[in-house]
């Protein structure tokens, strides 16, 4: 007799995992979070160019994250109801408004504007994104969501690269010549809400997960506050590196911005390739045991971070980066067996509280270095990742499988 607890999937001959969607949508994922990467990667130049204080910087991230904060577990509730598979590319046309405002923006209102409109397009296309992942992965959760997320990373890391060879030459009008991405991203996307159209009713039947019955309500809401907290501790850490590292390099070692943008894009390709980790070694061993070991985990070489010399801050960035990023797809995971037939909700709640969570994270740190320092920011959110040791209280919800 089975363990009530276990994950139950159907024999891996019903239903294959397709690795053509799941190429493709996580190529689109590349693109998407190339394009929302970039303004993280201009904010030298709108930082001079508009006269902003940090605070005003950490508004505009504030700007476009709490837009999609709010808004991915709204649109995932509506899509649990009533799929809307060609939701995709409308996703991505608001991305492609935004990026051709944040081209042309004649004032800082308007780059807030910019900022909202890419926010609306990341609240529709990670939530419906992540479903079609699960629905391509064929029992292989941890894997499916790897993959969508080191396409996402790993266009996250290209922003800097692209913004030093393409943008910083060449001023923020050259913004606009990256709206051929999102073209391209609506094409690939139109592909895939027709394979979406077509599989997600059969798919989501075939292949069901029932780990989180077992729990009671209060078990689930506690387990889900913990995940919470978690995400808190991740991304307000990725909010001081992606929007303050590159000032924090130029003002404590005089990098120039090209020069700090290049450590920018050499750590976010860390967390491209750490986030491919997390999900295949969940699959195995346990999703818990890797949320612990990453957000935890991480803790010594962010404290030291702050006390380095620019050779080891490079390398301990980029440790920083492997480790923290394989946390995401292992904590979306296993909130989505916690609450079986929910994946959108639950895709667009831990979305959005993590694009939430970096919002606010800039904000706030921005607010902090404009009254104590850049070099004070770092010292702060080193302490951070010891918040993982509250994963020690989540469930091991593979225990009956293995």
């Amino acid at each position: 007799m089975q363990n009530s607890a276990e994950s139950v999937s159907v024999p891996s001959t019903a239903v294959r995992t397709d690795y053509t969607i799941l190429g493709a949508i996580s190529f689109s994922h590349l693109l998407n979070d190339m394009i929302q990467s970039l303004i993280l990667a201009i904010y030298p130049i709108l930082k001079s160019g508009f006269h902003l204080t940090f605070g005003q910087v950490g508004l505009i991230t504030l700007t476009y994250q709490i837009t999609a904060s709010l808004l991915q577990p709204v649109v995932g509730s509506i899509t649990d109801r009533r799929p809307m598979p060609y939701s995709l590319p409308v996703g991505m046309g608001f991305t492609l408004l935004g990026l051709l405002l944040l081209a042309t923006a004649p004032n800082y209102a308007v780059l807030l504007v910019a900022a909202a409109l890419v926010g609306t397009g990341s609240s529709v296309f990670h939530p419906e994104s992540s479903r079609v992942a699960r629905l391509a992965s064929g029992g292989q959760h941890g894997l499916a969501q790897s993959l969508f997320q080191v396409g996402g990373n790993t266009g996250s890391s290209l922003g800097p690269l692209l913004a030093a060879w393409i943008i910083v030459p060449h001023g923020r009008g050259s913004v606009a010549w990256f709206s051929l991405a999102a073209l391209l991203a609506m094409v690939v996307l139109l592909q895939v809400g027709r394979w979406y159209r077509l599989h997600h009713v059969s798919r989501s039947k075939t292949v069901r997960h029932v780990a989180g019955e077992a729990l009671s309500r209060g078990k689930v809401m506690a387990c889900l506050a913990i995940l919470g907290l978690l995400i808190f501790s991740k991304y307000f850490y990725l909010a001081s590196i992606s929007s303050y590292f590159t000032f924090y390099l130029i003002h404590t070692f005089g990098l120039s911005v090209q020069a700090a943008q290049i450590h920018l894009f050499v750590f976010l390709f860390a967390v491209a390739v750490g986030s491919l980790i997390g999900g295949p070694v969940g699959d195995r061993v346990g999703r818990k045991w890797v949320i612990w070991v990453s957000i935890l985990g991480v803790a010594p070489f962010t404290l030291a971070l702050p006390h380095a010399n620019l050779f080891w801050t490079g390398v301990l960035s980029v440790v920083i980066g492997l480790i923290l990023s394989s946390a995401f797809s292992a904590i979306l995971v296993y909130a989505q067996e916690l609450i079986p037939g929910r994946v959108g909700m639950i895709s667009g709640l831990f979305f959005g509280l993590a694009f939430g969570m970096g919002g606010i994270g800039a904000a706030v740190l921005g607010q902090v270095a404009d009254v104590r320092g850049i070099d004070y920011v770092y010292s702060l959110c080193a302490y951070l990742p010891l918040i993982g040791v509250l994963a020690v209280f989540l469930p091991n919800l593979e225990k009956g499988q293995r």
